[in-house]
Order: C-alpha cells, then structure tokens, then sequence
C-alpha cells in the first residue's frame, strides 16, 4: 500500500499548504521508526502525517524484482523504498518527532539494525491479510529492545478482531494495538499519538520500580 495505496486513493493525503507552520521552539527531537512487511503503507504514513516534505528513497519496480517481491497483495505498485522514508511532525512548542520508514523487501532488513539504533520507540504497521510478514519485525525491536505498538492498516476487506491479531502475533496485552488509515493525518497521528503515551507509561513504570524501596 506504500504507493499502490496512494494512486488508487488520489487526494486522501494532505498538501504541502495545508499543513502546520513547522515549529522552531523544539527542544526535544525523538527519533521514532516506522517498519513492517512489504507494501503495508510506512511511505503512505510518513508522507500522509510529516510537516516537512518527507524524504524518501523510493525508486521504480523493476523486471530485476520479478519473483522476488511478492505483487499478489498490493497489485499496481510501482514504486518501493530502497533506504529510508524521512519526515517529522510537531507534537508540541517543545517536542518533535524524526519518523523514518524502514524499507519492507527482505534483501533490505540489513539496515533496519542501523534504523534502530538511537530509536526511542517503534510503530510496526501491519496488514492482516500478511501478518506473517511482521514478524521479523517484531523480532529485531525485541531483540533491540526498542519499545513498539502494532498498528492496523485499513486495507478493507474482511476483519479480524484484535484477540485473533493478538494470538497471530503473540502479543502480549501491555503492546497497544491499534487501527489506523495511513492514508490519514489526523489517524497516522492519533497512531503517533498512541506510541507516545505508551513509551511515557513505560518510562513512569520504569521510575516506580526504581524509587520502590
């Protein structure tokens, strides 16, 4: 849905000039990491929720990928990330968030170890028509131990409830699992929003362990 997502939904992400003016009172930049499978929509969000115009590295499919990527869920993609997507959004006059979307293709997970390092926290994006292609996802961030939440991407179609996502991914019922169109400011934000209040709960857990006698 990176991009197959976009052409087959022209107009549902905002423009440049409708955006919020970028805040330069910032004090606090927190680096955040989109991942998951191929195809799940990391682009779309970083493009849909950035303040800036994001950056990115997507370059067009190729007959090279032919038999390699898996087209059969996201049919009239033509474009995919080869690097990193870059954007940032303003949560408040003093904290800001660096959002980087990790590349989805298997011959690119080499560098999601580098993406992770300095990483505060994580949104694994997921369409549960694949949810077996999350799972290395998930691996690396617990292997980092990088706190995440799992967030829903309205691809349409038949839905499985949160208990049956849960029991799909083994997660435990700490991790926020969340529904989102990453098509959407307002939803890639609320899922932005959720990653925050989640790591701030971990953080004030963390603290009350430590002063408890």
């Amino acid at each position: 849905m990176d991009s197959a997502t976009s052409e087959a939904n022209p107009g549902t992400t905002q423009s440049a000039s409708d955006r919020p003016p970028l805040l330069s009172t910032a004090a606090n930049g927190l680096k955040i990491v989109i991942v998951g499978g191929f195809g799940v929509g990391k682009t779309t969000m970083v493009r849909a929720v950035s303040d800036i115009r994001p950056l990115n590295t997507e370059e067009t499919m190729t007959r090279a990928g032919e038999g390699v990527d898996d087209l059969s869920a996201v049919r009239g993609k033509s474009t995919t990330t080869i690097a990193f997507d870059f954007g940032r959004i303003s949560l408040n006059e003093s904290t800001v968030l660096y959002l980087f979307g990790a590349p989805g293709q298997e011959r690119f997970w080499f560098l999601w170890d580098r993406l992770f390092s300095g990483t505060l926290g994580a949104v694994v994006l997921v369409d549960t028509r694949r949810l077996d292609e999350c799972w290395y996802a998930i691996d690396r961030l617990e292997a980092h131990g990088t706190p995440f939440i799992v967030a829903r991407n309205d691809f349409g179609g038949p839905r499985h409830t949160a208990e049956q996502v849960r029991e799909a991914l083994d997660l435990s019922e700490d991790i926020p699992l969340v529904d989102c169109d990453a098509r959407s400011r307002e939803s890639s934000r609320d899922v932005l929003l959720a990653l925050v209040h989640h790591l701030y709960a971990l953080s004030t857990a963390r603290t009350a362990r430590e002063i408890t006698p």
